[in-house]
């Protein structure tokens, strides 16, 4: 197996992680992602090599006690390391093979994967211009990415509020108003598939993790963001994810955790 040029710590399944390990299929990458669900990461110290903590690293790991913050709650333990590599101290968390060099949010992961390609296959574009359309999508995407981890989280601890749900609702029309512009005369949003795509198609994946949530949000008279009402009025971002999903590289991520869902899976519960 070749040596890894990149280490992920994180929460699993995570859709923000996708956008990394789809990109390592396409581009040929290799890279090791270490983690576990929401519940059993509070159980590990958070290190470039972390692992579950035994009672013997809890104890010669003292100093590492954080107060949790972030959709955690309670102690977690982040070796100084860590939060040299990761001043956030959030996940998902990069680095580098020594684990000297921290990479942090998941858009900065997955370029940091396209970057280490001996063939890119043009996924960060072919020109300094193309690179920065990419960057652009990007960009807008985590203005996006903000307002639905909030709704996210409100909904899993159940602290949901009418506006929240709204500024949710507001983040996906601006959002998904763009995408529909580029996507009702182009195939993909950078003119061939790119990074952006990528970051669109687990994005989308993500947020559909709030169909977990329909009775919480039936009590507050609403819907799920990605209920009919979207596919209508943005079909072309639509059919954009269901063209990406059956792309195999993504289906080997999606497909498990949209199947999870649809049958009743457990939604996550980090605190």
């Amino acid at each position: 197996m070749p040596k890894s040029l990149l280490r992920i710590f994180s929460y699993l399944p995570n859709p923000r992680i996708f956008k990394a390990s789809i990109t390592a299929r396409l581009c040929n990458v290799p890279i090791e992602i270490r983690g576990a669900s929401p519940k059993e990461l509070k159980g590990w110290l958070w290190d470039f090599d972390a692992g579950p903590l035994t009672e013997k690293t809890r104890q010669d790991t003292r100093e590492s006690a954080q107060t949790a913050s972030r959709g955690y709650s309670g102690t977690l333990y982040k070796t100084r390391g860590f939060l040299d590599a990761n001043p956030y101290g959030t996940v998902p968390a990069a680095f580098s093979p020594s684990g000297e060099i921290g990479v942090f949010e998941s858009n900065s992961i997955m370029r940091a994967v396209a970057r280490l390609a001996t063939n890119s296959n043009n996924l960060y574009g072919s020109s300094a211009y193309q690179s920065s359309r990419i960057d652009a999508f990007l960009d807008t995407m985590l203005l996006f990415a903000k307002d639905s981890q909030a709704y996210l989280l409100a909904l899993m601890n159940g602290s949901i509020t009418n506006q929240g749900y709204v500024n949710a609702e507001q983040a996906l029309h601006d959002w998904l108003s763009g995408t529909e512009q580029v996507l009702g005369g182009k195939p993909y949003l950078s003119g061939e598939l790119s990074l952006a795509d990528i970051c669109f198609a687990c994005e989308i994946t993500l947020l559909k993790l709030e169909s977990c949530y329909a009775g919480t949000l039936s009590n507050l008279g609403k819907s799920p963001l990605m209920a009919a009402p979207t596919a209508k009025s943005f079909p072309a971002s639509m059919r954009h994810y269901e063209k990406l999903c059956a792309i195999p590289d993504f289906a080997a991520d999606i497909k498990p955790f949209i199947d999870n869902i649809a049958g009743g899976g457990s939604p996550y519960e980090i605190s």
